[in-house]
């Protein structure tokens, strides 16, 4: 396809346009992860520059991820003034370093609001791109972010620390195993990504969504998606054409768009890139999120990522499909035909599997925010007990290594479908399990539990980390052992006997299962608040110190950045519920109740003897409801300003959550009954049935 990454300085532009030993250099440094080499910052400038400017670039940013989720951008242009006019200009300090105002970007303490000055540094792993915007093109240079101090303040900074410390571990694992060839082990992720779309109209007659990014009010429509109907039903033309230029300019910028369908929800959908190596995936998966917003402005609609938009109706998730690869060409996930003899892959496993049981606590805080904990739980999404699915294959397998050693492997065949002009199907090992956090999909991990708003930096760096110190104490170990193979059964079978409590192949939507996980010592942490705390326990923060990932102070950063953010977010809701409330439904139902009233006034003057209950009825309904909004309106607003005096933000952040948001759900019961009663024609905001159906 000619147009797949036109707007990427690829290795393929680079090895075109680059002297021979300037690529050959900037390749070692990108393969291997060595240090970038100063002196051939100038003549990649000057390339990357002709090339941007042949396709009619101007402007050249630092394309950052500070602590907002969202990317950021401060755009220069490669003029440069001279005494005979000017220059089009970028030097290799520009691509190197440039110079941010930091001040205003959350840093969780870890700069004053005076003290401005922070970085970008080229991340060359991962290709600068054109973006083209109307008629405008620019040419992004993805960077880290980091302050003054040298202290992280982005999201990609830890992500690709946090690669190192799986690569320094899994190697040595390899090296054990004899392998010569492998010098460095990346983590690669697939991210699906869901989303709703609406038109433009209703979103911008509807509050809640312009300033919250989901409906504050709203009664269900008579039907949702109970019929089943949309889940990869026919794609609507208007649709359609939405996402074939959604996936031109994915394409253009060298990411693999490769599957599109409808989801459950009326309304929703999914996009799925093809896996890539776990920095440059996420890079890819901000620019979907940024794309899927734009185009959709251009087919006057506007796509929503919020976790949860439509109270009733399934919200939406990015399903983070993460395994291991190693430069020599193994994916070490991959079981093999017969995984019980494969005993390099099931050290692999059986580090997974052990680092999710001693570290669920921080998977679960990797995913904690507002907006997911509208989802996690529901049918949609898993719940927030963390537990591992392996199949019936590999849960026996860990079976015989905790009774003493793998002798086995069980075998699927064909599946017979009973139609003669069918083909006979090769059967898999085993079932999927939507309902699984983390679940084994065949030769990978998919963690279901991330919302669609979030960067999967935050999520990928606990599962690197985690994963890392897993192996970490395998390798230490092994590597002073006199007898590899014994030691490694013995380090495999008491990992099988300590750790197997966190597989489940079970529903995990049953009662059942949050009573069993009980039993087993699992933790159950039901929203942000609680679960944020996991990412500063003592254990926490020594992990990631030891692997290097967070120095301390980085670690306490996160976690303060975070709890401010649930905060803030439940401060914006709660304001706009009220301003809801006050300026648009109470006036409207006030205006049907006194048109009801008049109506019931002229119909009792025409006769005494004309039956007026229904009037009578439908006025007492409204008033009653009417009346309870106001005084839940009235103790939103108290119980909000007795929150925000809070000073401590994690006990402001509880109240929050215990106190604000349960006036919250009151008032949106208020406003609910209020829809079904007011006339169509006076209901103020658009409802449910035209958003979700009118596309």
């Amino acid at each position: 396809m000619e147009i797949f990454g036109k707007n990427v300085f690829n290795q393929d532009v680079m090895r075109e346009k680059l002297p021979k030993a300037v690529y050959k250099n900037l390749k070692k440094t990108i393969d291997e992860g060595l240090p970038l080499d100063p002196s051939i910052a100038d003549v990649v400038a000057t390339v990357m520059r002709d090339w941007a400017i042949e396709r009619g670039a101007t402007h050249f940013t630092h394309w950052f991820q500070p602590m907002t989720g969202v990317t950021a951008e401060k755009h220069d242009s490669f003029i440069t003034p001279t005494d005979n006019g000017i220059l089009m200009e970028f030097s290799g300090k520009e691509l190197i370093k440039g110079e941010p105002d930091a001040s205003s970007f959350p840093s969780g303490g870890l700069r004053s609001t005076f003290e401005a000055r922070g970085y970008t540094a080229w991340d060359c792993t991962s290709p600068a791109f054109l973006r083209e915007e109307a008629d405008v093109i620019t040419l992004c240079i993805p960077t880290a972010f980091c302050s003054y101090t040298g202290e992280a303040l982005d999201k990609k900074t830890p992500l690709l620390r946090s690669m190192e410390a799986l690569s320094t571990q899994a190697t040595r694992i390899l090296k054990l195993f004899g392998n010569t060839t492998a010098t460095r082990v990346t983590s690669t992720v697939g991210p699906e990504q869901e989303y709703f779309l609406i038109d433009k109209s209703y979103f911008l007659d509807r509050l809640d969504l312009l300033m919250a990014g989901r409906t504050l009010f709203g009664a269900m429509p008579p039907k949702g998606q109970e019929m089943e109907d949309h889940y990869f039903g026919s794609i609507k033309e208007r649709v359609i054409s939405y996402m074939k230029e959604v996936n031109t300019e994915l394409w253009k910028l060298g990411v693999t768009a490769k599957t599109q369908h409808n989801e459950v929800a009326p309304g929703q959908f999914e996009l799925a890139p093809i896996f890539e190596t776990t920095n440059i995936a996420t890079d890819h998966n901000q620019m979907i999120m940024d794309v899927l917003k734009r185009i959709a402005i251009r087919h006057d609609m506007v796509c929503l990522l919020h976790e949860k938009p439509f109270a009733g109706v399934n919200g939406s998730g990015k399903h983070n499909n993460w395994s291991m690869s190693s430069n020599d060409g193994q994916n070490l996930l991959e079981p093999g035909h017969t995984p019980h003899d494969n005993i390099q892959f099931l050290t692999f496993l059986m580090a997974v599997i052990k680092a999710v049981d001693e570290h669920a606590g921080l998977l679960r805080a990797s995913c904690a925010n507002a907006g997911n904990d509208h989802r996690l739980g529901a049918n949609e999404a898993p719940p927030a007990i963390i537990s591992i699915f392996l199949g019936d294959q590999l849960a026996d397998i860990v079976d015989q290594i905790e009774k003493g050693g793998a002798k086995s492997s069980t075998k699927s065949g064909d599946m017979q479908i009973g139609v003669t002009t069918l083909p006979a199907l090769p059967k898999d090992t085993t079932d999927r399990n939507r309902t699984s956090p983390f679940a084994f999909t065949g030769n990978k991990f998919e963690f279901r539990m991330v919302g669609s708003s979030f960067s999967i930096a935050g999520p990928n760096v606990v599962i690197n980390t985690i994963i890392a110190d897993a192996l970490k104490q395998f390798a230490d170990k092994l590597e002073k052992s006199k007898d590899f193979s014994g030691d490694l059964q013995k380090i495999l079978q008491e990992t099988a006997r300590k750790h197997k409590r966190i597989v489940f192949n079970g529903n995990n939507y049953s009662d059942a299962w949050v009573k069993e996980a009980e039993k087993r010592g699992l933790k159950n942490i039901p929203n942000t608040p609680e679960a944020l705390k996991e990412l500063v326990t003592k254990e926490a923060v020594e992990l990631f110190v030891t692997h290097k990932v967070f120095t301390e102070k980085e670690v306490h950063s996160r976690y303060d950045i975070m709890v401010e953010q649930y905060n803030k977010t439940l401060n914006i809701e709660a304001r706009t519920m009220i301003d809801m409330a006050k300026h648009k439904i109470m006036p409207a139902a006030a205006s049907f109740a006194a048109e009801v009233a008049q109506s019931l006034s002229a119909v009792a003057a025409v006769s005494d003897k004309l039956d007026v209950s229904a009037q009578r009825e439908l006025l007492e309904n409204i008033s009653n409801s009417l009346s309870s909004m106001n005084k839940n309106v009235k103790a939103l607003e108290q119980t909000l300003d007795a929150t925000l005096k809070i000073s401590d933000v994690a006990e402001q952040a509880a109240a929050f959550r215990k106190n604000v948001f349960a006036r919250m759900l009151a008032l949106r019961a208020d406003g609910d009954a209020l829809e079904k009663i007011v006339s169509a024609d006076q209901w103020p905001l658009p409802t449910y049935a035209e958003m979700l159906f009118n596309l």
